[in-house]
């Protein structure tokens, strides 16, 4: 057991390291990669623009390069290394992206071949978050955006590919998407007339999600407001503050998330829409994690659509609103946590009892042949070394997630240093945890 420690403590280290990577500036590098074609049997792909963003005082171009005939890019920058940034691949006029955190520096990108088809991609879950403040009610609202093309293909159109409806008398406030990768990015949206939105993003082989954000009129804290169905949904659920209550036909109340109530309702079918009725309080959110500046806006999708039916992000309505905004990032939790719950197995009847032979002779061969089939079909118990390293892997994993998040909202200026020091400290903890198991 105490090699299969040592052999732990070995895998530990490049986390350790990373640890130690972002708490110290890292020197100005270079950073190399490859780009393959996921489409085409993920092949190399030459002739690719890459862009090298800074992040940081607004989405800029820093640098640029094109894959060579392996499909291979080289970059260098005083800023790698300084500050997260982007890797953006030009690909038939569509934006694939990868970050690029200090320590790193090899980022390979794949991209994929566009397709107009819809039936590209699916929708697993609608969820909608409801938070008051005030004579205003925040509504947040997640599709999960599964892609299941074969071939694999990035559904894209230049004129808006994915369509949703506000309420009436409602208020845009900002529209981000985020792609396998988990990268969450603000887009710009086209303004279809009548409360209807589109926005041109391209939609990735995998789990994608569209975030969207509104304030309806919340007088008397109550409000009822008709919600419009886009897309077919295999499910939909509403998330309020255990504090206020609510009611929607064919909703069943399904516990409780996080501590918010969830209630639930299976297939949601396109052009049927639904009424939601909303009353009581509810404190905000303390957790201000939203960025405030826009620096990642259309950072994934395609940013040259005609300017004439564009619309950037409207301006800020005050900082109250953005508060509740950076909270309402926090309660999108709730959605991600219920998509990604392992569904509970079906349980498997036991096999009927067979019928008891008569005689002693009988029984005792049919006593030895059930105890020889249970030697044959119970699984061999497994090491406890390799069911310790399993754990472990799983646990680095959700480290390296939590600190590239931590420092990607670090660098945004969307946590203060109280709270990194305290996330971090928390992240250090369970290194040493792992390293002392």
């Amino acid at each position: 057991m105490k090699s299969g420690n040592t052999s732990l403590r070995r895998r530990l280290f490049p986390v350790a390291a990373l640890l130690l990577l972002f708490s110290a500036a890292a020197q100005a590098g270079t950073v190399s990669g490859t780009v393959h074609n996921g489409t085409n049997s993920n092949k190399v792909a030459p002739g690719v623009d890459i862009l090298l963003i800074q992040l940081q005082g607004g989405m800029s171009v820093v640098a640029s390069t094109k894959t060579d005939a392996n499909g291979q890019y080289h970059l260098d920058n005083p800023g790698i290394g300084q500050g997260p940034m982007l890797i953006r691949a030009v690909y038939r006029g569509v934006f694939f992206h990868q970050p690029l955190t200090p320590g790193t520096t090899t980022v390979d990108v794949t991209v994929y071949e566009p397709t107009t088809n819809p039936s590209a991609i699916q929708v697993p879950l609608r969820l909608l978050v409801f938070q008051p403040n005030g004579d205003k009610l925040m509504v947040g609202e997640e599709y999960s955006i599964q892609n299941n093309s074969n071939p694999p293909a990035a559904y894209f159109k230049q004129d808006g590919n994915f369509e949703f409806t506000i309420p009436q008398g409602a208020e845009i406030d900002q529209v981000s998407t985020f792609c396998p990768s988990g990268m969450p990015v603000r887009q710009g949206t086209i303004d279809k007339g009548k409360g209807r939105y589109a926005i041109s993003y391209a939609f990735q082989p995998g789990q994608n999600g569209v975030r969207i954000s509104y304030i309806v009129p919340y007088t008397g804290n109550q409000a009822t407001i008709h919600e419009s169905s886009t897309y077919d949904a295999q499910r939909a659920l509403l998330v309020i503050p255990p504090t206020m209550q609510i009611a929607s036909a064919g909703f069943n109340a399904a516990g409780t998330e996080q501590g918010f109530n969830v209630f639930s309702k299976e297939s949601m079918k396109a052009g049927n829409g639904f009424d939601v009725t909303i009353s009581g309080t509810a404190p905000p959110p303390a957790d201000a994690s939203a960025p405030a500046d826009g620096s990642q806006d259309q950072a994934n999708g395609h940013e040259s659509a005609p300017e004439t039916t564009i619309e950037t992000a409207p301006a800020r309505l005050g900082d109250e609103k953005w508060i509740l905004l950076g909270g309402l990032a926090a309660i999108f939790a709730v959605g991600v946590a219920l998509l990604v719950r392992q569904p509970v197995p079906e349980v498997v009847s036991a096999p009927a009892a067979p019928v008891a032979p008569k005689g002693r002779k009988a029984q005792q061969r049919a006593a030895q042949a059930q105890a020889k089939a249970a030697v044959v079909a119970a699984p061999p118990p497994q090491a406890p070394v390799e069911k310790i390293k399993q754990e472990v892997n799983s646990n680095l994993d959700s480290l390296k997630d939590t600190l590239l998040r931590l420092e990607l909202r670090r660098q945004a200026g969307t946590i203060t240093e109280e709270e990194y020091a305290l996330e971090r400290g928390r992240a250090e903890q369970v290194l040493r945890d792992l390293v002392q198991g």
